[in-house]
């Protein structure tokens, strides 16, 4: 096996939460199964995906509100939600009262940009607004400031039997430490860093003007938001690769995640459209394939963290067999203990 002088400090895990839409509620379900699992099998963060008009969670502030109740230690995260489709000052109330009911294990990650297809949902969402919403940083700011305690309005006291505070309530202390920044781009990386974000990096860069490979992309990102960030290196980054253990796999689901990777590779070859999007090659084999890769990689050698990506659309009995083969095979074989462990 390949050394490291850095274990891994922290495993997870990304779902994005796929449903059927003649049962709905039975999808939605699975996500909070899963989450129980990671709890078990002793991951250290669960994620969810965004996703607005389409058959994933639309809303996972509300899912990962459920899960806190039925979880007692993994900590809970969206990666990412993006801000375009969020009013800042309603999501810090939504947030905060999460936190607290988790007990404080909610890590929120966001993102910026205006909506996907923005011209084709822009009426429904900001009919009378839409020419002058700023989807850029500010937006991030603003939540930022609103979920660290900032002024929101100069009124406060009491008007009649009414009080009223000027910031937003209720106030979870510690969840301003735990808002992450999904960055593509070095400007990105630099920005969150400056602002004291967390930064989540995934299976997507900007190539932008670079010739270089993803992993060299992704890495000089991490270091650029280091760089700025007032802990320096000290402050937390997590990346979120698509990895696929078969250890335990039968040979139909081996041969099912063999053809998922096939079909996706393509896209990694070179920048895609007009933003230069660079993705990174889906990870699969045993788990000392998969440390190798790891190990060889440079952006996953600047992190002590990873939020794993699960594949969008295999079947429960998949990701029970690639969630226990994290946790029980690779995550060991990267220096990783897990956290005390459930049943």
């Amino acid at each position: 096996m390949p050394q490291t002088n850095q274990p891994l400090r922290k495993l997870g895990f990304l779902t994005i939460g796929l449903f059927d839409p003649a049962d709905p509620a039975a999808g939605h379900r699975t996500t909070l199964e899963l989450i129980e699992l990671g709890e078990r099998l002793g991951f250290d963060s669960a994620w969810v995906r965004h996703r607005h008009l389409q058959y994933g969670i639309s809303s996972p502030v509300a899912v990962l509100a459920a899960a806190s109740q039925r979880t007692g230690r993994i900590e809970l995260g969206t990666a990412v939600t993006p801000l375009g489709w969020e009013n800042p000052l309603r999501l810090a109330e939504d947030l905060a009262t999460v936190d607290l009911l988790s007990g404080g294990r909610l890590n929120p990650g966001v993102s910026v940009g205006p909506p996907i297809h923005f011209d084709q949902v822009k009426d429904a969402l900001y009919p009378d607004s839409a020419a002058a919403e700023d989807f850029g940083h500010e937006r991030v700011r603003r939540l930022l400031g609103f979920v660290r305690g900032e002024p929101v309005t100069a009124f406060t006291g009491t008007e009649g039997i009414e009080e009223y505070s000027d910031r937003v309530q209720p106030h979870s202390p510690g969840l301003g430490r735990r808002l992450w920044y999904g960055a593509g781009s070095l400007a990105s990386a630099r920005w969150a860093g400056e602002h004291g974000m967390n930064l989540l990096t995934s299976s997507v860069v900007k190539a932008e003007e670079s010739t270089a490979g993803f992993a060299e992309i992704q890495q000089s990102q991490i270091r650029t938001f280091r760089a700025h960030h007032p802990e320096g290196e000290r402050a937390r980054v997590s990346q979120g690769l698509v990895v696929i253990p078969t250890d335990s796999a039968s040979p139909q689901q081996r041969a099912k995640y063999a053809e998922y990777v096939r079909r996706r590779t393509p896209r990694t070859e070179a920048p895609q459209g007009p933003a230069r999007l660079l993705f990174a090659p889906d990870l699969i084999g045993s788990s000392d394939q998969l440390a190798e890769a790891l190990y060889a990689h440079a952006g996953f050698r600047e992190v002590d963290e990873v939020a794993f990506a699960l594949p969008f659309s295999f079947e429960p009995e998949d990701y029970l067999q690639i969630l226990t083969d994290l946790a029980t095979r690779l995550g060991p074989a990267l220096g990783w203990h897990p956290a005390h462990r459930v049943g």
